[in-house]
């Protein structure tokens, strides 16, 4: 067998046998409705919220124009990315009435906040971006029959 075939084999079965491992935990130790649950939740998530959602992004940013659409949908990944991570803070997850120091922060405040700061960032981008468009744009000339 060649090196560059073994090179190439060998993450492929790495990896099968990293699935395998998992798989002999989940089998294990997680009770199989709670897995099922779980893994059922998971593809409803994804396919009722998550798909329908990134369409309609692409649908709305497609209006923007094209200057500015990698900005303004990156911004968008990022938002979201720090809003998954952030909503069960956001939620509560894990807060218990007599333990008054899990969770102590105003977390939806700072998720807005960061946020917010997401937006401001992407418009100075984007204003940058069309002020140097402007300026490195070619002058007009008057032709005859402007004011």
């Amino acid at each position: 067998m060649k090196a560059r075939k073994v090179m190439r084999i060998l993450p492929y079965a790495a990896g099968l046998a990293l699935i395998g491992f998992g798989l002999r935990g989940i089998v294990a130790d997680v009770p199989v409705r709670g897995w099922a649950t779980w893994f059922v939740g998971a593809a409803v998530l994804h396919d009722g919220v998550l798909v329908p959602a990134v369409l309609v992004a692409g649908l709305v940013t497609g209006r923007i124009p094209v200057a500015h659409r990698r900005v303004v949908r990156a911004a968008l990944i990022v938002a979201a990315c720090v809003t998954a991570v952030a909503l069960p803070l956001v939620l509560g997850y894990g807060r218990r009435p007599d333990v008054p120091s899990q969770l102590p922060l105003p977390y939806g405040r700072n998720l807005a906040i960061v946020v917010g700061a997401i937006a401001a960032v992407t418009v100075a981008v984007t204003a940058a971006r069309a002020v140097i468009a402007h300026r490195a744009a070619p002058p007009r000339t008057k032709k005859e029959g402007d004011r």
